[in-house]
């Protein structure tokens, strides 16, 4: 699968951005898909994810209340809208999807979901600053 994300920028804190993420290469509606993000000379964490059927989804308890994750399987896309933005969520964001179809989310541990996810693309950078 190929993953290509979009939709960074440069953003003032209280801001909004909605980030895309366009997959191509696999059957998009099996898996869970998730957002993860990296902040300079940090490790990479989970932020949101949904899963495979779109009718559950789970946050970081960082961005709970402020960012939210769709997907639309017949555009094979997944979205991450994103408000009240902070300067502590300027990072780099990727999107990736889950090794094996049909999983539940399960534990929302960050270290466990890195490395469960994989097919991480380019990312997009969002920049929250004034």
């Amino acid at each position: 699968v190929q993953l290509q994300a979009s939709g960074g920028g440069l953003v003032q804190p209280g801001g909004s951005l909605r980030l895309s993420c366009a997959a191509s290469g696999h059957t998009f509606s099996s898996y869970a898909m998730g957002w993860f993000r990296q902040a300079t000379g940090k490790e990479r964490e989970f932020v949101a994810a949904v899963s495979w059927s779109g009718g559950k989804t789970y946050y970081a308890d960082s961005v709970k209340g402020r960012f939210t994750i769709s997907r639309d399987d017949a555009k094979k896309t997944v979205y991450l809208q994103m408000n009240s933005l902070e300067p502590e969520d300027t990072a780099i964001y990727y999107c990736a999807a889950d090794r094996s179809p049909y999983r539940d989310i399960g534990v929302i541990d960050s270290t466990y979901l890195v490395q469960r996810f994989g097919s991480w693309g380019q990312g997009t950078l969002v920049t929250v600053s004034s």
